[in-house]
């Protein structure tokens, strides 16, 4: 999935997931009642004006279900009208962390697991039957590759001192803080960095939030990038199959993402912005990104 570059003012967008639980040969997926429409579909719901949609996502399972979940890859987004505006809901693959079993009663009135047969006769809409198919084409479980260019830091012509000390701007600690919410939908165990100040800034509050250190690494850096030292560190966290996420820089990331898969299309990413890969076996099995 990638972000679009902008949204229609008349588009309404909203956000959920495919929730499962259980083993990856057998998963259950839960499905929601809505009292108002008497039908059966994934937990989901409108995003709020200057909401992530990563976010809004995460908040709508929880509310409608009382699940935590942690994000996996990104499904088919569906397109219909709602009276004259288009609207558009994207959904993720998630995999249930715990569950409190409180249920927003204004909006869901009975939640059910059931397995992908049977939940894809439950559905109340094609599209979402659709949706369903896409959670089984592929393993449910996966574990995150995140790829961080630094948020903004203002521009670097206007920087006297050292360019490793360039800080963020305030729009910058503004994406920083964004980039933790969001982060913590997929809650990487492991934060590795270039050791400019801006890139651990970018970090930081996930960080924080998470209760973890960052590790700084001088071959992600602008001024001593090795492609070499780079790559081998991506690759043992992928063989770690432990949620990890990397900063770096503008000129280094392209290079690295390249090195890494040939499925991440333009992998030159804005400031600010992220990139996702999907790991099952060893193998990606989706690639998205987003910006903050």
């Amino acid at each position: 999935m990638t972000e679009p570059e902008a949204h229609p003012t008349d588009l309404i967008r909203a956000a959920g997931a495919v929730v499962w639980r259980g083993t990856e040969s057998s998963p259950e997926v839960a499905l929601v009642h809505r009292p108002r429409y008497d039908d059966w579909s994934f937990p989901k719901g409108k995003v709020k004006p200057g909401e992530h949609i990563i976010a809004a996502a995460l908040r709508e399972v929880t509310e409608e279900t009382g699940i935590t979940v942690e994000l996996g890859r990104s499904l088919p987004s569906i397109h219909y009208r709602k009276g004259k505006r288009l609207k558009r809901v994207d959904y993720w693959v998630a995999r249930m962390i715990s569950e409190d079993r409180h249920l927003d009663v204004d909006e869901v009135d009975e939640m059910v697991w059931l397995p992908v047969e049977e939940a894809g006769r439950r559905l109340s809409y094609a599209p979402d039957a659709g949706v369903l198919r896409a959670f089984a084409s592929a393993p449910p479980a996966t574990t995150p590759l995140i790829l961080v260019r630094h948020a903004l830091a203002g521009a670097r012509k206007n920087w006297s001192g050292d360019d490793d000390e360039r800080p963020l701007d305030d729009r910058g600690d503004t994406q920083a803080k964004v980039l933790a919410e969001v982060l913590s939908g997929y809650r990487p165990a492991t934060l590795v960095s270039s050791p400019s100040k801006r890139c651990v800034q970018t970090l930081e509050p996930y960080a924080e939030r998470a209760g973890l250190e960052i590790g700084l690494e001088p071959s992600l850096s602008e001024s001593r990038y090795d492609p070499q030292t780079s790559l081998r560190l991506v690759t043992e966290a992928v063989a770690s199959e432990r949620p990890t996420a990397f900063c770096s820089h503008g000129k280094v990331l392209p290079d690295l993402i390249s090195r890494i898969t040939d499925r991440a299309g333009d992998a030159r990413l804005r400031k600010g912005e992220f990139m996702v890969l999907h790991y099952a076996d060893g193998q990606i099995v989706g690639v998205d990104r987003y910006t903050t």
